[in-house]
């Protein structure tokens, strides 16, 4: 008998090719397996994907010969994870609810109710790895480099890892459209979906100001010299380049602008020029608490450090006074440190938690 036979594990289906790989190997190695969709933003309009989503859900399911349960947690998104986007982002803060959804939304309420059907255990599409070392389960990069997604899993409940399969964190994403491709799954070729969720392909300013206002204001150069007006801060993110609307400013030269500082007090945006813009590189950054995965560490001990997703990994020192205040200290500058975003701490390829910046 397939000592799998009796363990069963429910799939977070989203209609995503990873997930759908996932459902399929876990079949292969033997495990009961069925399926939940999740609906987390409902929105109707031409930019919501979550009809579509859940059609192509149901297909791969029929085809896999497996149940698909439904359910929406778009209210609980919204409370827990929306909410709190727009709060942080009307704050001048550059939030990441991708980090919140999975703590909250993906590895709270999700886990939850499939525990409610009957579940062992659940597994999603993240390239990631659990492992088990010595009864302490670790948190491992995935396999492929392009596409580990630590960086947003770093903050779920440790406990949750010992309830958690990640089936294609060992594989390279190319193997999985390769799986995907040979058992002629019904999305095997089905675009990876990109960018915060909730907002899809659309602007993000258009989205934004469906629920907050923008209050324009001067953009200054370096050296406080007014080249243009910004929109509302909320709208920029530091290092961002792109709908700066100051391009054309032929009398500085052709290199591009940056955004470098936000300055919420005066209401000034703060550019620079060149991406190796001294503005723009930071030594050092100022943390909330760490969210540990692994045992909590005090004082100065010395890790790696992403603070932005597929940013090559920094080492570092850290220091953690005993109130949890958190100092680190890069070994060499790293670009566009920004507050909001998250820094992940990483020993070799274990995530060992990570907090949210608060300044450089």
């Amino acid at each position: 008998m397939n000592r799998h036979s009796d363990t069963k594990v429910i799939v977070g289906i989203s209609g995503g090719v990873d997930s759908s790989v996932a459902a399929n190997l876990l079949l292969k190695k033997g495990f009961k397996v069925e399926g939940l969709h999740m609906t987390n933003w409902d929105e109707d309009d031409d930019y919501c994907s979550a009809a579509d989503d859940y059609q192509v859900a149901r297909q791969v399911c029929k085809d896999l010969k497996i149940p698909l349960h439904r359910i929406n947690f778009s209210q609980e998104y919204r409370i827990k994870v929306f909410n709190k986007f727009l709060e942080e982002i009307s704050l001048g803060l550059t939030p990441n609810p991708d980090v919140n959804c999975n703590r909250y939304i993906k590895f709270g309420d999700f886990l939850h109710y499939a525990s409610r059907l009957g579940a062992d255990k659940i597994a999603t599409g993240h390239f990631a790895r659990i492992v088990n070392s010595g009864g302490t389960y670790k948190l491992l990069k995935g396999i492929d480099p392009n596409k580990d997604q630590t960086y947003f899993l770093h903050a779920i409940k440790p406990d949750v890892l010992s309830k958690v399969l990640f089936p294609v964190g060992e594989l390279n994403k190319a193997d999985v459209r390769k799986i995907a491709n040979d058992r002629s799954l019904p999305n095997h070729a089905r675009r990876d979906s990109t960018g915060i969720c909730f907002i899809g392909e659309r602007p993000f300013r258009q989205f934004l100001e469906k629920y907050i206002s923008g209050n324009e204001g001067d953009i200054e150069t370096q050296e406080g010299k007014v080249i243009g007006k910004h929109h509302g801060l909320m709208f920029y993110t530091l290092g961002q380049r792109q709908g700066l609307e100051i391009g054309g400013l032929k009398e500085h030269g052709s290199e591009p602008w940056y955004v470098s500082h936000k300055d919420i007090k005066r209401n000034v945006l703060r550019v620079a020029q060149s991406r190796d813009h001294p503005s723009l590189w930071n030594k050092s950054m100022k943390t909330e608490p760490i969210h540990w995965l692994s045992e909590n560490k005090l004082g100065n001990f010395e890790c790696t450090v992403k603070t932005r997703y597929r940013q090559k990994d920094c080492a570092c020192e850290v220091s953690v006074s005993k109130k949890g205040q958190t100092l680190v200290e890069f070994s060499e500058a790293v670009w566009a440190v920004t507050p909001g975003q998250y820094a992940v701490f990483y020993s070799g390829d274990e995530c060992l938690g990570g907090a949210k910046i608060l300044s450089t």
